[in-house]
């Protein structure tokens, strides 16, 4: 009979069987709990615990009870002062009302911690990413193989050939095997004795012993291998965290009046995914919003996503803002430079071409990532079905995209359709790409 043994840690204080079987039972209150926290929180506050509360009443363990409304039972009442032999008792009703204010004791909501992985784990649910795409961006750390001396086992690939014939070496003169210069040289004498006309006696003897050592040796020589098993090293490897560079977070938000509540929100749950992969990354993560109607502005995160300032749309003006910044906080040569850039793609004809001159000049030289996220509704997705249709933003930016391998975009009508854009990140990392 297999035996199985889980060796995970439990959290302090609790069953880690009982917290994921309530984790599944609560779910999604949990979502819910999640969700309001992207809408209303920081950007960075998603990768990082997270306290829920919820109401006492939907914790409750199920169980097994007598149904009220079936079954014989015999039980003494005592104090009865209302029924008589005879008289048919009324049976309770299903449910019960609510209690008038001020005459019951009410319950407290329920409040316990999410760890980091659990929220992470509920926020990817909604985004519909792969497994192996959530354990990534789980893992903070980057590590790299360093070399870590030799080991007796290992992959062929990895054999280190000076070591092993250095161990070869010292193993044959310990056990004193033959050497080729040995054997070549009483073979040689062998030859000059069989050569001779007329041997005398001692000269046959003398052959024999020679032949008979000869043999010796060489039966010595096949037992003792040139290189054996326990000879061989191979390179050990060990994994070890490396210094990780540092990295900036534009986002670049239209603010315009056609972008509401669900246009921003499904803005930000883009732009926390992206913070999420660069925080795996790279050791310090700065993020930077700008935000823009007919003038760009650099503001904080609770302006750029619950400021109601609105007005027309320049795009140009957010690619501006965005290079300024870099020329002066972030050079390029120090930074890792990535952008988001949300928007509905109404702009006009001749700014979406200022557009195609400010990210072939200037930006796409800096960034080593640019991805440009279109949300559209959803009764629209079927109608924006391929690349070629699109707003005048769109179509400009189609054209950076067939001369830029590290610019990515995608429209997105829900929430499922933001890992897409990220697709061709995960896959392979963009070259950075320098001025000719």
């Amino acid at each position: 009979m297999p035996i199985f043994i889980d060796r995970r840690l439990n959290p302090k204080d609790k069953s880690l069987g009982n917290r994921q079987r309530f984790l599944k039972r609560a779910r999604e209150e949990l979502k819910r709990s999640i969700r309001d926290r992207i809408r209303t929180g920081k950007i960075a506050d998603v990768d990082s615990e997270h306290a829920v509360s919820m109401p006492a009443r939907g914790t409750g363990e199920p169980s097994f009870s007598d149904a009220k409304d079936s079954g014989r039972r015999q039980h003494i009442l005592p104090g009865n002062k209302h029924f008589a032999p005879g008289d048919r008792v009324p049976k309770p009703g299903q449910g019960g009302g609510g209690s008038s204010p001020g005459k019951t004791v009410s319950e407290d909501d329920f409040r316990f911690v999410l760890s980091r992985e659990e929220v992470l784990d509920l926020f990817f649910e909604d985004l519909e990413l792969p497994d192996m795409v959530k354990l990534n961006l789980k893992e903070i750390l980057a590590f790299k193989p360093r070399r870590a001396g030799f080991a007796a086992t290992g992959s062929p690939t990895n054999i280190n050939v000076g070591r092993t014939m250095r161990n070869s070496h010292g193993r044959r003169i310990a056990l004193r095997r033959p050497k080729q210069e040995e054997l070549d040289a009483i073979a040689e004498q062998l030859a000059i004795l069989e050569a001779e006309p007329r041997s005398a006696a001692p000269v046959r003897q003398r052959i024999a012993a020679l032949r008979e050592e000869l043999e010796r040796l060489e039966r010595r020589r096949k037992r003792i291998a040139y290189v054996d098993p326990v000879d061989i090293r191979f390179n050990r490897f060990d994994a070890q965290p490396v210094p990780n560079a540092n990295a900036v977070m534009f986002c670049l938000m239209d603010v315009s009046g056609s972008m509401g509540e669900r246009e921003k929100d499904l803005a930000k749950r883009f732009f926390v995914l992206l913070h999420l992969f660069l925080k795996r990354r790279y050791d310090r993560t700065e993020i930077v919003f700008i935000r823009h109607t007919h003038e760009a502005q650099e503001v904080d995160e609770e302006t750029f996503f619950y400021n109601t300032q609105s007005g027309g749309t320049v795009v140009s003006t957010a690619l501006e803002e965005m290079h300024r910044i870099i020329e002066q906080r972030y050079p390029s040569n120090e930074w890792n430079i990535y952008a988001a850039q949300a928007s509905d793609g109404d702009n006009f004809v001749t700014d979406s071409e200022r557009c195609i001159g400010l990210m072939d000049g200037q930006i796409m030289r800096l960034c080593q990532y640019f991805a440009y996220v279109e949300i559209i509704d959803e009764r629209e997705s079927h109608i924006f079905g391929t690349t070629d249709n699109g707003t005048s933003l769109w179509r400009a930016y189609s054209a950076v995209n067939q001369r830029w391998p590290n610019f990515q975009m995608s429209r997105i009508a829900n929430a499922a359709d933001i890992y897409p854009v990220f697709r061709q990140l995960f896959a392979r990392q963009p070259a950075f790409q320098k001025s000719a």
